[in-house]
């Protein structure tokens, strides 16, 4: 793998030598994991112009979930709990002759930043951007493997919830217990909080488990996904408990499965972000559901459980090859449910089969 972050890093450097800086800083920690291999707590990058280092208060590989370092690139412990590793890049910077440093404004704060600039007052400080953020959309086929074997846990740990007993069972020991599943079964920890909503609260984007107990004839959602290897997948299914569905549940569930498959079916190199986004949007719109829809019907993953691109009425950009998004709609009726549908997916040319599908548990509607 040292091949692979020193190419990314090269690219990185090219991108700063183009806007006039020799030496960068990255401290955004899924951008410092992305060119390091592993990302302690606090711990930054300085891109030099001879030598890269990675910067840390905490030894590199003490948790497995922090990853492992890139093993030619060299590493500094600050001695003692009290300093910041950000300022001691600067000032090293400095201290090798560097006249400009390209740092993440989006990521330091005012104190930061101008802690940075006590400490340095000579460097001139200019803006990196979004520049690791663009690299890291588009993933090697490592990347994606590691995406596809948490998609696997993911499945896995939702098909063992799926054959217990859930009537009398709380929404939020639900989300415990798959939240347990997914480390058993190999994740590193859970890609993000786990939401599982039972009627009323089904189908409610970023639902956050309460004491509310399953019921016969609820919707049940649920929204999880595993972190393995600091990759981040996401699912989101919906059921019907202990009894067939009734006519409105297959109804509306029909509806959003319609929209999700034409998500899943315009994702495509070369096909603009908002069209993803119009293509599973416009099936809700048309049937008189535009109120109360999601911001966006998808978005990146990686790293970070949400990534570039976004899936938007609004985005701009193109989608690539080897781009893993979500596709998610859902309709929530207020007081009543409602069905929500998300996959994890990689953008494939057509050639090579069209969307790779990571997240395979059943989309029928089931009576559990």
């Amino acid at each position: 793998m040292s091949e692979v972050y020193g190419t990314r890093r090269a690219r990185l450097r090219e991108h700063c030598n183009a806007g006039g800086s020799a030496t960068a800083l990255v401290t955004r920690p899924a951008n410092v994991r992305y060119l390091a291999g592993t990302a302690p707590r606090d711990a930054v990058l300085l891109l030099g112009v001879d030598e890269d280092l990675l910067l840390c208060r905490d030894a590199p590989g003490e948790r497995p979930e922090d990853g492992r370092p890139d093993e030619i690139l060299r590493v500094r412990h600050l001695p003692g709990p009290g300093g910041d590793p950000a300022v001691a890049a600067a000032d090293l910077a400095l201290a090798r002759g560097a006249e400009s440093l390209a740092v993440e404004e989006h990521h330091l704060t005012v104190a930061r930043h101008r802690a940075l600039r006590q400490v340095a007052p000579r460097l001139r400080l200019t803006d990196l951007g979004g520049a690791v953020e663009q690299l890291r959309v588009v993933k090697d086929e490592e990347e994606i493997s590691c995406l596809r074997i948490g998609a696997e846990i993911t499945d896995q740990a939702l098909a063992e919830l799926l054959e217990s007993i859930l009537v009398g069972r709380t929404e939020r020991h639900l989300a415990l217990e798959l939240e347990r599943r997914l480390v058993d079964h190999g994740a590193d920890s859970p890609a993000f909080t786990t939401s599982v909503a039972t009627g009323p609260h089904a189908g409610r984007r970023g639902h956050r488990p309460t004491d509310r107990r399953v019921e016969e004839g609820d919707f049940l959602s649920v929204c999880l996904g595993a972190a393995y290897r600091g990759y981040r997948c996401e699912i989101g299914r919906t059921f019907v408990i202990g009894t067939s569905p009734a006519d409105w549940q297959i109804e509306l569930y029909d509806l959003v499965f319609a929209a999700q498959r034409a998500g899943r079916q315009a994702l495509a190199p070369g096909v603009t972000h908002r069209d993803v986004d119009r293509a599973a949007r416009q099936v809700l719109d048309s049937a008189g559901y535009a109120e109360g829809l999601p911001p966006l019907m998808g978005h990146g993953v990686g790293l970070e459980i949400v990534e570039d691109p976004q899936l938007a009425p609004t985005a701009m950009g193109k989608l690539d090859a080897c781009v893993p998004v979500t596709v998610e709609p859902g309709v929530h009726l207020p007081g009543r449910g409602g069905v929500r549908i998300d996959d994890t997916l990689v953008v494939r040319p057509e050639a090579d089969g069209g969307p790779e599908l990571l997240t395979i548990t059943t989309k029928e509607l089931l009576a559990l």
